[in-house]
Parts: structure tokens; sequence; C-alpha cells
């Protein structure tokens, strides 16, 4: 077994409009590089973070409190350090902090022999998502260690289910170069909803987990609304409405809020009308004067993995 290791850990959309906190996806091209190797030296270190101003201390550090509550889980007396190689931009609404914390608890459980099943690697990296946040949700650690779509069934006791995503899917995330911290939008949220809103939820998520298995894609279409968090959340982000609807016109299936945003997600099929999507958002930041990302890239259907 190797002592050092290179992987790459991937950007996710969190929530895919109906699914607030259970629902999410890995993105296959756009993510971080991270290279963790073992060390004598008790804990973990974190010896370099490349692209992003990011704390060294690993108290300070999601990558650092999951990797050390993966140590203490296990009881390890050794340590490893970790170089983070972040293309993900913190507050960005793809997974940033969930891409370090997924990466290093599944980087030094593969150094340890696997010693440990994906739950329990989710469940650990929540430690490092609720440092970010201030609670530990599972909607973006799942699917960067599980890959592919994943559902937060139940949080007690932590119960993940992949779904299978049709091979034809793309997705599209622009990014705005605002920040919007998942801390600060989850305080605007209300803590209530009508059962009304609940029962119009509740159908789209379930008819979007069937869509997927049956690669219906129309009924993913149509399952991707969010009546609760996304018209609370999109004041926020500007051109949203905008961008929702010229998506629309351009071919994708249906868009959304990326997590707490600001980026915007759009799911369609083919990379062709993927790439037409992706052009149609461009043309509309290209009027606000800010500076964005644009990804586009098929579904990740390993999440993290070796490079």
């Amino acid at each position: 077994m190797s002592n050092e290791i290179r992987v790459f850990c991937p950007a996710t959309v969190a929530n895919i409009s109906c699914g607030f906190d259970v629902l999410g996806l890995a993105l296959e091209t756009v993510g971080d590089g991270m290279v963790v190797r073992k060390t004598t030296h008790p804990g973990i270190r974190i010896t370099k973070v490349v692209g992003q101003e990011l704390p060294l201390e690993a108290e300070k550090n999601v990558a650092g409190v999951a990797g050390l509550a993966l140590l203490e889980n296990l009881g390890y007396q050794e340590g490893f350090e970790i170089e983070i190689h972040k293309k993900i931009k913190p507050g960005s609404g793809i997974g940033s902090s969930a891409a370090s914390a997924a990466g290093a608890v599944w980087a030094i459980n593969y150094l340890l022999d696997t010693p440990l099943n994906r739950t329990e690697l989710v469940n650990l990296a929540m430690q490092g998502e609720k440092l970010a946040s201030n609670v530990a949700h599972a909607d973006n650690v799942a699917p960067a260690i599980f890959g592919g779509f994943t559902l937060v069934r139940s949080y007690h006791p932590l119960d993940i289910v992949s779904i299978p995503a049709p091979k034809a899917l793309y997705a599209t995330v622009i990014h705005p170069q605002i920040e919007i911290k998942t801390a600060d939008s989850r305080k605007i949220l209300k803590t209530n909803i009508t059962l009304a809103q609940g029962i119009q939820q509740w159908g789209n998520l379930g008819g979007l987990v069937a869509g997927l298995y049956t690669h219906d894609y129309e009924l993913i279409g149509r399952s991707l609304e969010d009546h609760i968090v996304e018209p609370i959340r999109s004041i926020l982000i500007p051109e949203f409405k905008t961008v929702k609807e010229e998506v629309k016109k351009a071919g994708a299936l249906g868009s959304g809020i990326s997590g707490s945003g600001p980026s915007i997600f759009a799911l369609s099929k083919g990379e062709k009308t993927a790439q037409r999507v992706a052009q149609t958002m461009k043309d509309i930041y290209e009027t606000t004067g800010l500076d964005f990302d644009i990804h586009v890239s098929p579904i990740g259907t390993e999440g993290v993995k070796l490079i």
C-alpha cells in the first residue's frame, strides 16, 4: 500500500431544486486536487493550500476537521499530511468545503486500506461541513463520496441512497463572482412551510427520482421546481429569473440554485444542449458587469477518485 496518493475531489450541486438538504449530484470535470501522505507525527497537518487563502491549522480547515474526526473514530495514533489544490472557490455554491472534507476522509481511508464504508465516510466528512456552515449536512459530501446522484433518506441514522443518472444528462453551472456564505444563506430561510407547499415539494422530489431511474427526461424537467427555498434565496442572485427563463428556451430540462448559491445550475439532455445553455447564461451575465465562471460537465459517477 502506498504512503502517498493524489485524488480528485469533485464539485457538487446540492438540493437540485426540490431536494433541500437531501439531494445532490457530483460533477465529472470540475473539482479540487489533493495530495495526502502518511506521517509518523500524530494528527493532521495541512502543509499547503494552493489557489485560495484558507487556514493551514487543521482545526480551522474543513479537510483537517474531517480528517481528525476519522482518526479519532479509528483510534489511529499516527497521522497524515494534506496538500489542497483549490479550484472550487469558497462560497460558490458548488461544494467547495465538501470537496475538501470528502477528499480528506476518502484519501485517508484509502491509505489505511479502507476500514470504513462510504456512509461512514460521509458521516465524518459532515464534521467539516459543520465547521463551514454550522450545520452538519450531507447533500454535498454524499455525492462527492458516492458519485452520481445521491439521496439522504435519513440523517438519524445516516442513510444514503445512490440514484442512477441517465448517461446523456449534463449539468451547466454559472458562478457569478459574488460570495454567498452557506451559513448566512440558511439564516434567511423560513422554518415552517404550509401543507400545500410540502405536497408540491414531495411530488417533485418523487418525480425527479422516478425520472432519473426511468431516464424520463421530460419528467426530470417537470420535477425541477422548488416552492420553498428558491423563492427566498433567489433574490440574492443577480438575473436569476432571467437565466431560469432563457435557459429553458435554449433547451434545458430545468434549472435552479446550486446549493446556497450564487451559482445557478441547469440540467440538459446531451452536451450540445448543455453548451447552448452555457452560451445563454454567458450572454445574460455579460450585461451585468460581474465576473463569472461557467462549467459544463457530465454527471460524475465515481465521486472522489485517484489521479
